[in-house]
């Protein structure tokens, strides 16, 4: 009895210092960029607020359709500012949601309570980068009468999301050609309805679909920062723009 208690205790032990190593792990996350920081400061021609999600709205106009992107996993969700308003700017309402521990699988549903909040809003999409599109996935598959449209950011859907099977749903998956999770993205096909609107930036990374510097285990890109995010920006604004 005496050493089952040692054993118990140590292992008590080891959980509580591995459970904080993780959440000191998961509450430092990448970024943001000083010109993601620039980024969220209002306009004339784009609204921003930081609680208590980060929202980018069109200045002179109400939106009708409205992008929740969900961050990438260990990412700061204001590292997308750039990107967020610039699509507000055309005349969408986005919102980013911080998520706990900086990983969209604690929080899956959160696209829920953006939505409840916002009745004002008739038509939703949801996306994501990398972690992030794999839970806004989620999302969009357990909840289609909330949903108009997925866009995804490096990213694709887990095994249990099987989009196929809803030809009609229209999804945009944008990704690099140097991305490091390349071969998942390709491999997402199967899951994947034939209507997909596939982009590939030639050149463009992983790191490079927000604004918080560089990644572990990253390929270097062969493009500017500036032009992957000028790339991924057209075609999502294309891809609401053509689903009005």
């Amino acid at each position: 009895m005496k050493r089952l208690r040692i054993f118990l205790i140590g292992f008590l032990v080891l959980l509580l210092v591995a459970g904080g190593a993780f959440v000191a792990w998961a509450e430092t996350p990448l970024g943001p960029m000083p010109e993601a920081v620039a980024a969220l400061e209002s306009n004339a021609e784009v609204t921003v607020q930081t609680e208590p999600w980060l929202l980018f709205a069109p200045g002179e106009q109400m939106p009708a359709i409205g992008l929740i992107f969900y961050p990438g996993g260990r990412v700061d969700p204001r590292s997308y500012a750039p990107a967020a308003r610039a699509i507000a700017a055309q005349g969408y309402l986005v919102v980013i949601p911080p998520v706990p521990l900086n990983l969209a699988l604690f929080a899956p549903d959160i696209a829920a309570d953006v939505i409840a909040a916002n009745p004002a809003i008739k038509r939703w999409f949801v996306g994501g980068h990398s972690l992030g599109g794999a839970m806004a996935a989620d999302f969009a598959y357990k909840n289609p009468e909330l949903v108009d449209g997925l866009v995804l950011w490096a990213s694709y859907p887990a095994g249990n999301s099987d989009f196929s099977t809803r030809p009609d749903f229209p999804i945009l998956s944008v990704f690099g050609s140097l991305d490091m999770g390349l071969e998942g993205i390709e491999a997402s096909r199967t899951l994947l309805p034939s209507s997909v609107d596939w982009v590939e930036i030639a050149g463009g990374n992983h790191a490079q679909c927000g604004w918080y510097g560089s990644q572990p285990g990253d390929n270097p890109a062969t493009i500017s920062r500036e032009d992957q995010q000028a790339q991924l920006i057209a075609a999502t604004v294309g891809f609401l723009a053509a689903h009005r």
